[in-house]
């Protein structure tokens, strides 16, 4: 007894350590990263993919899927090895990652998808959105004199009031919705006018091509009219791909003749997304101006399996639960002279955190930033800050609440008693160790409650069964060793040749 007392006073002793270090780097770090007023500023490109899973990337090391640009940028960037999204699912990771504030701060807890909600939910349809009074990374953006445009997914609130024009965007080519068709739909034939795409305010115009194609060419063109008016801009593209429908045009397919089904889909839409940030990249070095820009790619939340076969490999889980495969995302960095290229940056860092990059980027002083859950990036990728960017992130949906400090992450579940991992020797989740550490346990579950006590309520809720249906996904996507095999070291997990 007394030798497993002394094992967890000295973990917790430790932890209590590595949070004081942090909070230190945290408390000096507003200052830094900050260009000189005489370094012109940056132009920033966002490429933002949906629904993709982790292991579905080259750079990350499919042997299957064929991401050739992405793989670049992450060769000539900066990789977060351990980057994160504040939540798991569509409409609120976008929500956390353009306010730079977990979005359970201001109601948004739940997906926001019309017809699927509860009949208690206070909002429905397209009132369901970032609340007008928060203040996203464009409006920030635009006080420094940026010109910004998003192209793509918005999923942020249908009502005019959420729209993108109304959210300091300067232009916008894309529809207000979660999900629609890659191709055009015929007059009248849209599932919802949400699914519409839209140029600007209200003026309805679907795409010639292949959709990933053309929000490409819409960004291309935007890069090219800022570049000649010389103002510095901000692109947010945000690709659908390859989230649901599947759809991908025959040229993508024929070239994975040996897979089939959604695999073969899913493979020939993340071809058709990575062919289209090539084409934006490719427009920042014709153009002169890529030394200049800083380039960010990353992904809304982990692949959904059961829907698109994406695969989140080496992690467990999927969409909507808090495994790694759920919330780990590929992270890439590119600003080239500022930023050494092909570092890889081991702590963790968040989505919560583009926005107090990019204002720091623009010249902003991020210490006069109000309520931002995010941090500056830039003095820690650098070098300048060496302890890890954060003290805690969190993750909440209903029940379920997820807590990273350090290295441990504690999980707690509606359906069974919290469990505790160590995620620098156990990634994949296998090993729970909250039995041998009972007193972290307890501190880092109340150190979720108190977070807890700082959220606004959710103002949309979602039908019931949904949170029965991402628990049954987790389990299934859960990668346990088996029994038998667990001192061979075999586990029950999908076929290599999937990956």
């Amino acid at each position: 007894m007394a030798s497993r007392n002394h094992k967890t006073l000295n973990v917790l002793v430790s932890f209590l350590l590595m949070i004081t270090l942090a909070s230190l780097a945290h408390g000096t770090e507003s200052k830094e990263g900050r260009p000189s007023k005489e370094h012109k500023k940056p132009n920033i490109v966002f490429i933002f993919s949906d629904d993709a899973g982790y292991g579905d990337f080259g750079f990350n090391g499919s042997k299957v899927m064929k991401t050739p640009n992405l793989d670049q940028l992450a060769a000539e960037g900066v990789r977060f090895e351990q980057g994160y999204v504040s939540d798991p699912t569509c409409g609120p990771s976008r929500a956390g990652l353009l306010t730079g504030r977990y979005q359970q701060r201001f109601g948004f807890e739940e997906n926001n998808v019309p017809g699927y909600m509860s009949k208690n939910s206070a909002l429905d349809g397209d009132q369901m959105g970032v609340p007008v009074e928060e203040k996203m990374m464009s409006d920030y953006l635009k006080d420094q004199g940026y010109t910004s445009a998003y192209y793509g997914k918005w999923h942020l609130g249908g009502a005019d009031k959420f729209h993108p024009l109304n959210r300091g965007f300067d232009e916008f080519y894309g529809f207000r919705g979660g999900a629609r068709s890659y191709f055009a739909y015929e007059e009248g034939k849209a599932p919802s006018k949400l699914e519409l795409m839209e140029r600007n305010f209200a003026q309805y115009q679907e795409p010639e091509g292949y959709l990933t194609d053309e929000l490409a060419d819409e960004a291309i063109d935007f890069i090219e009219r800022s570049t000649k008016a010389d103002k510095p801009f901000f692109v947010f593209l945000s690709f659908n791909a390859p989230h649901t429908p599947m759809e991908a045009t025959k040229e993508d397919l024929a070239k994975f003749p040996n897979l089939t089904g959604k695999r073969k889909t899913v493979a020939a839409m993340m071809y058709a997304m990575d062919r289209a940030s090539g084409k934006v990249l490719d427009t920042l070095e014709r153009l002169g101006i890529e030394d200049n820009t800083l380039v960010v790619f990353t992904n809304d939340n982990g692949g959904p399996t059961d829907m698109n076969a994406s695969d989140n490999f080496p992690f467990s889980g999927t969409k909507s639960n808090h495994l790694e495969g759920g919330v780990r995302v590929p992270y890439v960095m590119k600003w080239p002279g500022i930023f050494e290229q092909g570092t890889k940056y081991p702590h963790p860092v968040s989505t919560l955190d583009l926005l107090p990059t990019f204002y720091a980027a623009g010249g902003g002083d991020t210490s006069t930033l109000e309520n931002i859950d995010g941090v500056n990036l830039i003095p820690f990728v650098k070098g300048n800050l060496q302890e890890p960017p954060h003290e805690f992130l969190y993750w909440k949906k209903d029940t379920r609440a997820t807590v990273r400090a350090g290295n441990w992450k504690l999980m707690r579940f509606p359906d069974r008693p919290a469990e505790l991992y160590y995620i620098n020797n156990d990634e994949k989740e296998f090993k729970d160790v909250a039995s041998e550490n009972p007193e972290l346990v307890k501190m880092l579950f109340k150190k979720i409650f108190e977070w807890e006590s700082t959220l606004e309520r959710p103002r949309w809720l979602l039908e019931r069964k949904f949170e029965n249906y991402d628990i049954d996904r987790m389990d299934h996507y859960w990668h346990k060793p088996t029994d038998e095999n667990e001192s061979e070291g075999k586990l029950l997990i999908r076929p290599a040749s999937a990956h």
